[in-house]
């Protein structure tokens, strides 16, 4: 069977059970009408007892070699589904740290600045001090 007629079969399923279903009708008309409306019943049943199948999708890389995204899942599939998750999660957690220490640091530099400098820190709240600097006074 080639890989081609793999990804057919699905197509080919439907047409097939048709089929099948028309000639096995063909002799129920000789049935008795209790032998029908058994039958009938049991087809009701199998019906809703029918459990449709997610099928994978099916990709075709180089060399005719098929990739399916989902089906048996084994242990190792499910950590590596998760694992660039948990690697999103912790960069985000990384990036986060580093912004928070660099904005902790320029805070502390902006204090150090202001502590070490010939201005009192309350002058800066003074509101006179912005015309001060506007006039050219703080050069």
């Amino acid at each position: 069977m080639t890989t081609t007629d793999l990804l057919r079969a699905p197509d080919l399923a439907e047409p097939f059970g048709r089929a099948v279903a028309r000639r096995l009708s063909t002799g129920a008309d000789d049935l008795s009408y209790e032998a029908r409306e058994r039958l009938r019943a049991g087809r009701v049943r199998a019906l809703a007892a029918r459990k449709l199948e997610e099928v994978a999708p099916v990709t075709l890389g180089r060399g005719g070699a098929a990739t399916l995204g989902l089906g048996e899942r084994s242990w190792f599939n499910r950590v590596a589904s998760v694992l660039p998750l948990l690697v999103l999660a912790a960069g985000l957690v990384m990036i986060h740290s580093f912004q928070a220490d660099r904005r902790a640091n320029e805070l502390a530099e902006v204090d150090a600045a202001l502590l070490t400098d010939d201005l009192p820190p309350a002058a800066y709240a003074d509101p006179g001090f912005v015309q001060y600097l506007k006039t050219g006074g703080g050069n």
